[in-house]
């Protein structure tokens, strides 16, 4: 605010800048399939460094149900400064393989390189990447928020507004949907042809 208003401020100590958090805020989930856990889910938002912030969110998932069997390990790393995206790396290791995405600023444009499980993509883009995937496990998506980047596919999901604070995430036939309450993600179902996939706060 203007240096005419300090004198306002001194009486408003609650309006001042709140200063940047000291300790990591982690957001811990639990991954159900048909009712069972199968798994976890980490969001980690580090203290700021400068203008630096860096976000990981990490999956842990072993499912067994007669023949099918499913093991996925996968990390993403974001590193932000100022609100944009400087660099994402995604490392995916499966009983399918080894798979890893990037998504690098180099100055003007990003460079984009997905290789995951049945999907590679090598690309560009030219905006500053503002809002990712794991940015909504901070916070609900804003009014204006259309869409979010997903770091694993190296491209955007569509944010669709649905009632009781619910999103639908769509891209290319997924959908997924997150839940909040109180501003907070509590909630996400992800959507699979065999069984939904629950990923639930906990306490």
């Amino acid at each position: 605010m203007k240096f005419a208003l300090l004198c306002c401020l001194s009486s408003l100590p609650a309006l001042a800048q709140t200063p940047p958090p000291t300790t990591a805020e982690v957001r811990r989930y639990g991954i159900e399939v048909a009712g069972l856990r199968v798994g976890t889910m980490t969001a980690t938002r580090q203290p700021p460094v400068g203008a630096d912030v860096v976000y990981t969110l990490v999956s842990d998932v072993q499912v067994n149900f007669l023949l099918y069997h499913l093991k996925v390990y996968y990390k993403v790393t974001n590193r932000v400064r100022n609100g944009q995206l400087l660099l994402s790396t995604v490392e995916a290791h499966t009983n399918q393989g080894e798979f890893a995405s990037r998504t690098e600023w180099k100055g003007d444009h990003y460079d984009i390189v997905a290789d995951q499980y049945k999907h590679h993509y090598r690309g560009t883009e030219r905006q500053p990447i503002t809002y990712t995937v794991t940015d909504m496990f901070f916070g609900e998506p804003g009014a204006q928020q259309a869409r979010a980047y997903a770091e694993y596919f190296g491209d955007y999901f569509t944010l669709l507004r649905a009632p009781k604070h619910r999103f639908q995430a769509q891209r290319d036939g997924r959908e997924d949907e997150y839940q909040y309450e109180g501003g907070q993600l509590v909630t996400i179902i992800k959507k699979n042809p065999l069984k939904n996939f629950i990923i639930r706060r906990l306490p």
